[in-house]
């Protein structure tokens, strides 16, 4: 994986060398943030909690002071003579910057969860049929590997170096389900190798977790069609109807009151501006609520 820090102008590698000044701080930031080492791991970010804050820091830094520079030369360029006000609009964007970088590994562990949980059911579906077909597993598992099912792929090719590097084939198994973030995933693999432990019929192992995971899917779109209509509703009152009797209103003061044309057009294009920021925000809300484990990215 492509390691980088969000919003960093330095390398990666130079970053974490170039960092360690900040220990002592990161020490005690670590303590606010008690998850950050299983996020890391999950995203396959290599290096320890404390060494990623005291990169975000230095990140940070560098960031708030590279924007000072270029809100203070647009100063210069326009002949304003408070120049010290560019290091105070820097600072909201460098502390949003810094949540960025620490929300930066939560986020890509959660977009692998739902990537694998996507992908789960055809993978298992692919993985009865092989099983049916009696191909033995050890080569089902390899066919897992060599398709495109995202990043259970990736999960089955790192098993299977291993494998053929000489460790037991269901250590391997329970090794990947112990380090996996996603709930789903581990569940379906303990049972396959429980199922190989005690002896049973894989495809019958097999089917029994496509039937429960069918199961969960269908009580996930049942919820989630529960929570559109609830949005819906947030959407027309935000998206349609303010906004359309917010505009008759404004029309009807402004005859009152004399608005200016300018303050008048002022007023309707930041209208506009927030109608177009609900429309994402309301897209944004449908995409992050969407359960994981349908199989398609498309709302």
């Amino acid at each position: 994986m492509n390691q980088k820090i969000p919003f960093s102008i330095i390398p990666f590698n130079s970053l974490k060398n170039i960092s360690k000044p900040f220990g002592i701080i990161s020490r005690k930031l670590e303590k606010l943030f008690p998850n950050l080492k299983f996020y890391l791991e999950s995203a396959e970010i290599k290096v320890d909690s404390v060494d990623y804050i005291n990169m975000c820091l230095l990140a940070t830094f560098t960031f708030y002071i590279f924007i000072s520079l270029v809100i203070l030369t647009l100063l210069f360029v326009f002949e304003t003579e408070n120049y010290a006000i560019s290091w105070v609009i820097a600072i909201p964007l460098a502390i949003f910057v810094l949540i960025q970088q620490f929300m930066y590994p939560r986020i890509l562990s959660n977009r692998k969860i739902r990537n694998i949980e996507r992908n789960l059911l055809p993978a298992l579906q692919h993985i009865l049929i092989n099983i049916n077909s009696s191909v033995p597993l050890f080569n089902t598992l390899v066919s897992i590997a060599a398709e495109d099912f995202g990043e259970i792929s990736k999960e089955f090719k790192k098993a299977i170096k291993k494998i053929n590097a000489g460790e037991p084939q269901l250590d391997v198994l329970n090794k990947m389900a112990d380090d996996n973030p996603s709930l789903f995933f581990r569940r379906a693999i303990w049972q396959l190798v429980n199922g190989m432990k005690s002896g049973a019929d894989i495809s019958t192992v097999i089917s029994d977790i496509i039937s429960a995971l069918s199961e969960e899917q269908l009580i996930q779109i049942e919820n989630y069609g529960n929570k559109l209509r609830s949005l819906a509703m947030f959407y027309m009152m935000i998206a349609i109807i303010l906004p359309s009797l917010g505009m008759t209103f404004l029309i009807v003061i402004s005859s009152f009151i004399g608005t200016s044309e300018t303050t008048a057009k002022i007023i309707f294009w930041a209208l506009y501006g927030f109608i177009i920021f609900v429309q994402f925000m309301f897209l944004g809300m449908v995409k992050s609520i969407r359960p994981s484990l349908l199989g398609s990215e498309n709302v």
